[in-house]
């Protein structure tokens, strides 16, 4: 699963990067005065993009800190005007606030997530509970809230457009989610609790990215690695050197259960080993054990529902989602859970037989499957990941398959930008470009795996679109691949193929905002409808026409032969059920965590977690959840708190939608257009439900996606 930190609210800080953050250039102890400090005015670069060059570590503490207190000082103002509220006087004024703590936030959190080190992790504990007491002074502030209420109330009688008339609406509903109708004595409680919850989401962050760094498989003898490349050997010794092993093999961990060498390792005690590795990292009774610090969020969590009047997190947390409720979460689980594991029972039957086959001699486990499923898919569609990544060169995925796409489809065009200063060597910068020439923002691309940087793959921005600030999007994506070896070429495989055009997605949806206000530009929309742009894109990688451009042998440079790209086609719902099963208990933990109310006793992580799957019929023994309870870092660090399922909402969108381009002649500049105009450049301004219907003309139907993934359908 890909992740995305969407930047809240007039730069309200939230800590939601369960990353890293290290500045190559920073670092140098120097304390700047805070006129010096490169925050306090727009950067002069293109796009108003982060200097990263003049940066240090020390600019951010200062920076944030002295950023809140000049927004707090804003908001005051406001408040504090005796002029009759209005809509230029309240709204659009809060909309200005906080320009250099949006800056600082910006990049703070960039480089928490994908570049951090120890300094700024330090930053990012002490910083987490001054930042959600900055965000309670704002919407617990009776006075602006009062203000707020009154333009909301009379917001018929205004003479405002539809952008401005939604603005009224989300602030009127982001005040009461944050509790600004509390009595005085709960709005002080809940403030405790939220600096609280805020400080343990960035221990748990950081206990997590530690884990994850101690707990990589570390191999004496590269017999024990058979199976690997040569290049994932290569790869597998310069992380030794790097941790300062040499003559060993260090494979590293992806935040996920499953690792990608089990796919490959031919020893089993190998890949048993590999396994417990991910499946203990976070539970070993260490430093870096996270399991004390989740049961206190998810306590804290259902203390804030009951505050708020509601009966648990979650319930108090969908309403301005697209689901609205729990109940319809579990509705849309339940037509789900049935087919998906009927279909990994047979697919476990499969390769349980491949393994007997082999005389095994043993019941297959987690660790085995995807190394035998991987014999299964050859000998099904005789494909084998070995044949195909070799045409998968990350480069030419990127320029002639991601950026082709979007060519085809939206009219852009991109320029590789080598003046402007990146945050660590692997970063490239590439400047968009519309169909008549102007020009849209800017595309930052991370690729590579480093120990400083968080696991998985994500999305945000460094400068957010909006016409009221005269600013242009600054997107970036961020991922965790295999870096080669020196000299030799990045190939990845078609997941990962999958996972450049997925947060490329969330990239045009940032790229196309077109909103007057912050509040409502790009992504910043409800977590159940912001993975739809991003899941949607994914289609793309398999259209002839831009598959046909971007899969060529590195060395050859000959297309893909026909016969392979058929099998790849064939093996597309292959293991579907697995991967469907994994992510829905997964979902489904974390929808369990959030609707404990706040009278449950402190939960055993581990038995709450088997009773949840038990009770839910998701407890398949092979088949484990995508994330433990104890590293499930989109929910305890991240922002998805009881939002989990919305990968699996948006998919159904995605699907439906992608059906009509398959009813309206497929990949066309028309109906890319369409898509751009009725979707991707909407941002928030429009009920989410109203928008799909308009552009689908009906409610999303799951048949699509149970197409899509080969259910069993009753």
């Amino acid at each position: 699963m890909n992740k995305i930190f969407i930047m809240p609210l007039m730069a309200i800080i939230a800590v939601t990067a369960s990353c890293s953050n290290n500045n190559d250039k920073s670092g140098n102890g120097e304390t700047r005065s805070s006129s010096a400090n490169p925050f306090a005015d727009t950067s002069k670069l293109a796009y108003q993009t982060p200097a990263f060059d003049q940066i240090k570590d020390d600019d951010f503490q200062p920076a944030l800190e002295e950023g809140m207190k000049i927004q707090l000082d804003e908001m005051q103002k406001i408040a504090d005007n005796t002029a009759a509220p209005t809509f230029e006087n309240t709204l659009v004024a809060m909309e200005k606030s906080g320009q250099m703590l949006t800056r600082a936030n910006n990049v703070f959190n960039a480089l928490t997530g994908a570049n951090t080190n120890p300094k700024l992790q330090k930053i990012q504990e002490e910083i987490a509970p001054k930042q959600a007491a900055h965000q309670d002074a704002i919407y617990l502030n009776s006075k602006l809230f009062k203000r707020v209420q009154t333009i909301y109330n009379n917001r018929e009688q205004l003479k405002l457009d539809d952008e401005d008339k939604r603005l009224v609406e989300y602030y009127e509903q982001q005040f009461e989610l944050a509790g600004a109708k509390l009595s005085d004595n709960d709005k002080d409680k809940l403030k405790k609790l939220n600096e609280e919850e805020a400080s343990l989401s960035a221990k748990f962050s950081n206990l997590l990215l530690a884990a994850n760094k101690a707990g990589a498989l570390v191999v004496a003898d590269k017999a024990e690695l058979a199976g690997l490349s040569p290049g994932e050997l290569d790869a597998a010794a310069q992380n030794a050197k790097a941790n300062k092993q040499d003559g060993k093999w260090l494979i590293p961990l992806q935040n996920t259960t499953q690792q990608p060498s089990l796919q490959a390792l031919t020893n089993r005690a190998t890949r048993e080993k590999l396994f417990n590795a991910s499946w203990d990292r976070t539970e070993k009774q260490d430093a870096n054990d996270t399991r004390s610090t989740i049961v206190r969020i998810a306590k804290i969590r259902a203390d804030k529902a009951k505050l708020m009047g509601f009966p648990d997190y979650a319930t108090w947390k969908l309403q301005d989602q697209m689901a609205k409720t729990p109940a319809a979460v579990d509705a849309f689980f339940a037509k789900l859970v049935p087919a998906a594991t009927a279909k990994a029972k047979l697919e476990a039957a499969d390769i349980q037989a491949q393994a007997d086959l082999e005389k095994g001699g043993f019941k297959i486990q987690p660790w085995d499957w995807d190394y035998y499923a991987e014999k299964v898919r050859k000998q099904k569609y005789d494909l084998d990941e070995n044949q195909v990544k070799p045409y998968f060169e990350l480069n030419k995925v990127l320029e002639n398959g991601v950026f082709y796409a979007a060519n085809l489809l939206y009219g852009i065009t991109f320029k590789e930008r080598h003046d402007l200063p990146v945050y660590q060597k692997d970063v490239r910068v590439f400047e968009v470009f519309d169909q008549d020439k102007s020009t849209i923002g800017l595309f930052y691309c991370d690729y590579f795996k480093r120990d400083n940087k968080s696991g998985g793959a994500w999305m945000s921005n460094l400068v957010g679109q909006s016409k009221l600030m005269g600013t242009k999007p600054v997107i970036y994506n961020v991922c965790n691949f295999t870096k080669p070896a020196d000299g030799q070429p990045a190939l990845i495989s078609f997941s990962d193929v999958t996972t450049m055009f997925h947060e490329f997605g969330h990239g045009l949806h940032g790229l196309f905002a077109s909103q007057k206000y912050p509040a409502l530009s790009g992504t910043n929309v409800a977590r159940d409808f912001v993975e739809f742009p991003s899941q949607f894109n994914e289609h793309w990688a398999l259209n002839q026409q831009v598959f046909k451009n971007y899969a060529v042998h590195y060395k050859t440079g000959q297309l893909m032969p026909q016969v392979l790209v058929d099998k790849i086609k064939k093996a597309a719902t292959f293991n579907q059920g697995y991967n469907l099963t994994e992510i829905l208990s997964a979902a489904s933990l974390d929808m369990a965590w959030h609707k404990l109310s706040a009278k449950a006793p402190l939960q055993n992580t581990d038995k709450f977690e088997q009773a949840s799957l038990h009770q839910l019929k998701l407890d398949l023994p092979e088949v484990p959840s995508r994330y433990r309870t104890s590293y499930f870092s989109h929910i305890w660090g991240g922002g998805y708190a009881a939002g989990y399922y919305a990968y699996l909402w948006t998919e159904m969108l995605d699907d439906d939608a992608y059906s009509w381009f398959e009813e309206n002649g497929g990949l066309k500049r028309v109906n890319g257009q369409r898509f751009r105009d009725m979707i991707l450049s909407k941002g928030n301004t429009e009920d989410y439900g109203k928008m799909f219907r308009e552009f689908r003309g009906h409610d999303p139907k799951i048949g699509p996606m149970e197409k899509s993934r080969g259910l069993i359908v009753k």
